[in-house]
């Protein structure tokens, strides 16, 4: 228990059978509890679970592999079921500074953020050892993200160290995030923005070592997009539409047409008078101008108020010494 706050934390475990027992080793003595989920894994992960199960490690076999979302939603059900009131996520490959979970887990029990999520991007030194091609991603993903949720304060969202208050876990759509195999923080914080949660980036040094990643360009390339598109849609719907009526969608439904119309039909005129040799009259190309201009203005004016709604922490996160346990 930290800050009189009882605290678990949920592991997804898949091919982790050589870093999983050192995770759960480091974790600190305030852990009341530790879920860990073994997603069906191939290798001796189950075994290694079943073999530190006890008094505060709980294990969860999932019978058929469904990906970090369905291994989440599971974990943080039975982490709820067990009364905690802040539910960290850590992974079982080591890459996660265990001694740091306080700087996660107090900024929530101190009511200055309901969500709370590491950032990498903020230690250059460690962010050297990432590999290029997750650099590359990453940094590509974290712009299309913060369009898709709405959190344009929010850096690194790829980043799966996280900590929520149960209080918003339980507004949060579980069987919506099991569908979310690479997905999972991506929908995490969409849903999030619709509950208007303030969430808080932390400073927080990511470890790499003999771990392999699952994040692949390609994959990076087909699967997030269309998702993050999806994401965007149905987050505007969800909070702009259903539960508040806001001018964001005008802005954005407005500007849309106009912008399309006015790069359209321009297009539609500088083509044909390449072709006819005819320069357009000064009325066409002002009929194509004037909606592209205002179309561009209008995106603009509700990705700013986007902006201006997004719910932030109340305060920066208090430092915790690494050393407690």
């Amino acid at each position: 228990m930290l800050l009189e706050h009882r605290v678990a934390v949920v592991i997804p475990c898949y091919r982790v059978e050589r870093h999983v027992a050192a995770v759960i080793a480091g974790l600190p003595d305030w852990v009341d509890t530790v879920v860990a989920v073994d997603d069906a894994s191939p290798d001796g992960t189950g075994a290694v679970l079943d073999g530190l199960a006890g008094q505060r490690v709980s294990v969860i076999h999932r019978a058929r592999n469904g990906g970090v979302g369905a291994a989440m939603a599971d974990g943080f059900r039975r982490a709820l079921e067990l009364g905690a009131d802040i539910i960290v996520k850590v992974d079982g490959d080591g890459q996660m500074d265990t001694s740091r979970l306080a700087d996660l887990v107090e900024p929530i029990a101190t009511d200055a953020a309901d969500y709370a999520k590491a950032n990498r991007f903020l230690h250059t030194r460690e962010l050297g050892q990432m590999p290029p091609a997750r650099l590359i991603g990453n940094i590509a993903l974290t712009f299309l993200t913060k369009l898709a949720s709405g959190y344009w304060h929010v850096f690194d969202p790829q980043n799966g160290y996280l900590a929520i208050h149960a209080q918003y876990l339980r507004l949060l759509d579980l069987d919506r995030l099991a569908t979310r195999r690479y997905f999972f923080e991506n929908e995490m914080l969409i849903q999030l923005n619709v509950e208007q949660a303030r969430v808080l980036d932390v400073p927080m040094p990511a470890q790499y070592g003999s771990e392999e990643s699952s994040l692949r360009i390609g994959r990076v390339l087909t699967y997030f997009p269309p998702n993050l598109v999806r994401g965007f849609f149905w987050r505007l719907w969800q909070r702009h539409v259903m539960r508040d009526f806001s001018v964001v969608v005008p802005l954005y439904l407005i500007g849309s047409i106009l912008f399309v119309f006015g790069f359209v039909f321009g297009l539609y005129v500088w083509v044909r008078a390449l072709r006819e040799g005819v320069p357009a009259t000064t009325g066409t190309v002002m009929l194509s101008v004037l909606p592209f201009v205002v179309g561009v203005q209008m995106l603009l004016q509700g990705l700013l108020f986007e902006v201006l709604q997004s719910p932030r922490a109340s305060q920066p996160p208090r430092r915790s010494p690494k050393a407690r346990r």
